[in-house]
């Protein structure tokens, strides 16, 4: 038997990892920025997360959701202070996709209708319904494609209050930041005015914060640069740092009844040990005050520095947008300089380190990515 060929693979196989650092089986040491698609958010094999796993499995790693799991209580409580949305309730599941999922089922049990809208350029994942509501075709199969659901330009309000007053719109859900679609911040008085029609127009607002949030951009979530107030929020990649885990956050307005959601592996005690560990580091080492910083500094010096380069983003979700492709100054990046980024598209890179990344380390990359492109 061989793999399902569907990834393309750099010939790097990394085998240890630690803090902001990867080492391949070769021995060789790479500064990670890219966090493995935004999922790594208090460094790589932190001693506290190591070691909150490896006791919890010690003792128990896994029973169903038939029984009390305290750990899930605790988890929900310590995300309310974290975040500052104490008055939300939390839904545990495996996955971004799956929390995208559980949410547009949440949002179409309240109201009743089933079309969603979403905007260009967005990601929401693979499975059905989130892959339906997803710009980009190439991966929408034909048994995705009967999914209601219209794609709108971001940023417009007018065209998205058309659509609503169809009364037939279970839900509006937009990214935080786009991610994939090469980090865009939608205007904060778009988000605002999104949350006032949708309300108006009986729609949920759900945010995706899958890649942005968990202190991504600078505060915990990327909504919160803006006033709005999301119906749901969607969860996942640095949840974990790198154990699979999601979450949705329903806000008081919905009302819960057995059977309404459920999965197997969502919530399970290792998830739930890896997830606490997360946002004890996250406040305990101010990680999202460091993502907002070092995030500041890095743009600061790349608006400064580099030439013939957009510069968008908040926190250490960044993106540079060169006037050519960086396919070339990518690979350079990768195996000469040993520095992990991402790309969205053709020309642009993106920067998606761990939350605890240092300004000497955010200094190493900027001297290495001037060099090239002088």
């Amino acid at each position: 038997m061989k793999l399902f060929d569907v990834y393309p693979l750099f010939d790097i196989e990394p085998v240890k990892a630690q803090g902001s650092y990867i080492w391949d089986k070769e021995g060789n040491k790479y500064l990670d920025l890219y966090g493995g698609h935004a999922v790594i958010s208090i460094g790589h094999t932190h001693p506290h997360y190591v070691k909150r796993i490896s006791d919890q499995l010690n003792n128990i790693g896994f029973y169903s959701n038939s029984v009390q799991n305290q750990l899930q209580k605790d988890l929900a409580q310590k995300l309310g202070e974290v975040s500052g949305l104490p008055d939300y309730d939390l839904f545990l599941c495996n996955s971004g996709a799956e929390a995208v999922e559980n949410a547009l089922k949440v949002a179409s049990f309240k109201t009743g209708n089933k079309k969603v809208i979403s905007f260009k350029k967005g990601f929401h994942g693979r499975t059905s319904a989130a892959v339906a509501i997803t710009d980009n075709p190439k991966i929408v199969a034909p048994i995705n494609a009967n999914h209601e659901s219209v794609i709108l330009e971001l940023n417009d309000l007018a065209a998205v209050e058309a659509e609503l007053k169809k009364g037939d719109v279970c839900a509006v859900i937009i990214e935080g930041i786009q991610g994939i679609g090469g980090i865009v911040v939608p205007n904060s008085s778009f988000l605002e005015g999104l949350g006032d029609i949708c309300e108006k127009y009986n729609a949920i607002l759900i945010l995706d914060e899958i890649q942005s949030g968990y202190g991504r951009s600078g505060k915990f979530f990327a909504f919160q640069y803006s006033n709005v107030k999301p119906d749901i929020i969607t969860m996942a990649k640095g949840m974990g740092n790198g154990f699979p885990i999601g979450g949705v956050l329903i806000s008081e307005k919905f009302e819960p009844w057995f059977g309404m959601l459920g999965t197997t592996f969502g919530g399970n005690y290792l998830a739930c040990a890896s997830a606490l560990a997360v946002l004890e580091v996250i406040e305990e080492e101010k990680l999202v005050e460091n993502s907002f910083e070092v995030g500041k500094y890095l743009i600061t010096r790349a608006k400064k520095e580099l030439k013939d380069c957009e510069i968008s983003g908040n926190g250490l979700m960044i993106g540079l947008k060169f006037a050519y492709p960086i396919g070339d100054l990518r690979k350079q990046l990768l195996f000469e300089d040993k520095i992990f980024t991402g790309v969205s598209g053709t020309n642009i890179i993106r920067i998606l380190p761990p939350l605890n990344l240092t300004k000497k380390e955010a200094d190493l990359f900027m001297d290495k990515l001037v060099s090239r492109c002088i």
